[in-house]
């Protein structure tokens, strides 16, 4: 199922929406473990899934078996139908604050993948729970093989349920930012750069994932590096 952008904003309106129901979350973040676990049955766990980091979550659509090589040991993992394992490098000591923005957009990524399965048409969520069945084992590539294709979706949508375009653009306003942010190559002016640290400890993501949201959204203008003018050199 190929979705356009402006489908995928409107999922994320929709799901939201009903999840918030009577109560206004418009300048709110998004408690995205509560969306997960009370709107869409999902039950998150944490496991050690990759030595790098490279794996931060998976989630699965039927009862099956995820094989992997943890510290050069080979193993299996299973994992329930509608369950999310987060890497458990979210809630080591320490970590906790500095990852949050990373495991809420892990978290929402996952949240996406169901939300847009739970979409597909009876006979293809049919046919792939019979595809991945308990009985065997699969690797990472070979159970998001299916989900290379829909990988944009899932980060469009998580991104739209984390950063609702109505949340940005109020949040932005409160912020006293009455004009679009500057990105100077990855540089930012610092009024701008307080904004943004602020931006994101009110809706819980990370720097990356709030600048391509907000550019995304014509919130943000890009220009070169040399254009950028340091206020103590004027």
């Amino acid at each position: 199922m190929i979705l356009s952008l402006a489908q995928i904003e409107e999922i994320a309106a929709a799901a939201l929406k009903d999840f918030w129901g009577n109560t206004d979350g418009s300048i709110s973040a998004t408690p995205i473990d509560q969306f997960a676990r009370d709107y869409l049955n999902l039950e998150v766990s944490f496991a050690e899934l990759s030595e790098d980091g490279s794996v931060c979550g998976v989630t699965a659509y039927t009862d099956t078996k995820l094989k992997y090589t943890l510290k050069g040991i080979e193993r299996v993992l299973p994992i329930k139908q509608n369950q999310v394992i987060l890497d458990s490098s979210f809630v080591q000591p320490g970590q906790v604050k500095n990852l949050c923005g990373k495991r809420r957009f892990t978290l929402a990524h996952e949240c996406a993948h169901q939300i847009l399965f739970a979409m597909e048409p009876e006979n293809i969520k049919a046919s792939f729970r019979k595809r991945y069945r308990e009985t065997q084992t699969y690797s990472l590539r070979e159970l998001k093989n299916r989900e290379d294709w829909n990988e944009w979706q899932a980060n469009a949508l998580a991104a739209a349920i984390l950063m609702p375009p109505e949340t940005v653009g109020l949040i932005l306003y409160r912020l006293q930012c009455h004009s679009k942010l500057i990105n100077y190559d990855g540089w930012f002016s610092y009024s701008d750069k307080m904004t943004l640290t602020m931006f994101c400890r009110w809706l819980g993501v990370s720097k990356s994932a709030a600048v391509i949201r907000i550019r995304q959204l014509g919130l943000l203008e890009d220009k070169p590096y040399s254009e950028y003018v340091v206020p103590l050199e004027v």
